[in-house]
């Protein structure tokens, strides 16, 4: 059953998930999470020739956050490392056709684990060293409605 607020493409990806699953012996692993609301997102990337040659995703949350890691796994999938960083929050949401705005936070989310990947698979190779990560800002600190 829909709820009003959510777009097709966000009851789609909710309803029929892309990537979901984990990569055993991933070359980069994301994870973020929401303690407010209990949200929890991981992203498992394989790379070649410094592309994403697969990503899979695990979450456990609501359907916003669940088609949001569809959606980004999507965005990302094939992309170079560098053009696949450079996603940001608010392109998650508008590929979604917009989220509500108390569901937002969940977009931030798929991005962040993203970015998480990544950077963990560049330490991991030596492009950069731990202390270069850089923490995404979420800027809300909001919580998830009931």
């Amino acid at each position: 059953m829909a709820q009003i607020g959510y777009s097709k493409k966000v009851m789609e990806h909710f309803m029929n998930p892309r990537n979901v699953g984990v990569i055993d012996d991933a070359d980069g692993y994301g994870k973020v999470g929401n303690p407010v609301c209990g949200d929890l997102m991981e992203i498992f990337i394989k790379v070649k020739d410094e592309r994403i040659d697969d990503i899979k995703f695990r979450t456990f949350g609501c359907g916003s956050a669940i088609a949001v890691s569809s959606m980004v796994t999507e965005m990302a999938k094939g992309r170079p490392l560098d053009e696949a960083m450079k996603i940001t929050r608010k392109d998650v949401a508008d590929e979604l056709d917009g989220l509500p705005p108390q569901k937002m936070h969940c977009s931030n989310l798929g991005a962040d684990a993203l970015h998480a990947a990544i950077q963990d698979y560049w330490v991991k190779t030596g492009k950069i060293k731990p202390d270069e990560i850089k923490k995404e800002d979420d800027g809300e600190g909001e919580a998830c409605p009931a």
